[in-house]
């Protein structure tokens, strides 16, 4: 029986269980340690913030093409958020800070995927300089063209992925040391 007042109901969101995995598989890869000890990222919380935001790119990048990939894709983001803001308390960040924070967060987030976005129609070379800006702080190109091999290799990777995979969260990024060596 269909209840008068169902459409005033939250749309759906996907299963917690799903993003969390999806979201697991972003932040394994992000902390590789092969990205700061031989592709040049800083390991600092910056670095670490750059990767995650680079591999949640590519993810939310993939999930365009995927049936229901709006509604994960915001699910996805949604829990990234809520993860920022779980770690900038346990940073010990005041509760008046953590929303100032949070906007900063988000104005990266956007920024770095427009350039990635616009990049990627420029080419390799594009990509590397958009990285060796954002994630290197702006030194150290052949690092940065090794990045931007990986994240080549990871898009592809991605693409190959069945959707069933994908969105399960059983899909995995290629090893950065293979796709470095692609370059």
């Amino acid at each position: 029986m269909l209840w008068p007042f169902n459409h005033f109901r939250k749309p759906r969101t996907p299963l917690r269980g799903t993003i969390e995995a999806i979201y697991g598989m972003i932040v394994t890869q992000a902390r590789e340690p092969l990205f700061y000890r031989d592709f040049g990222v800083p390991d600092t919380v910056n670095g670490r913030f750059d990767l995650l935001l680079l591999h949640l790119w590519l993810v939310l990048r993939r999930l365009k093409s995927v049936e229901g990939g709006t509604t994960l894709s915001q699910g996805l983001f949604d829990h990234f958020c809520n993860d920022m803001d779980d770690n900038l308390r346990e940073m010990g960040v005041g509760d008046l800070a953590v929303p100032k924070r949070m906007q900063a967060f988000g104005e990266a987030f956007y920024g770095r995927t427009a350039a990635y976005d616009l990049a990627l129609t420029e080419g390799r070379e594009a990509l590397a300089q958009a990285m060796c800006k954002n994630i290197l702080n702006g030194g150290n190109i052949e690092k940065a063209r090794l990045l931007a091999a990986y994240a080549e290799a990871a898009m592809a990777g991605l693409d190959s992925l069945d959707e069933a995979t994908l969105v399960s969260g059983r899909g995995r990024f290629p090893s950065p040391e293979k796709a470095g060596a692609q370059q």
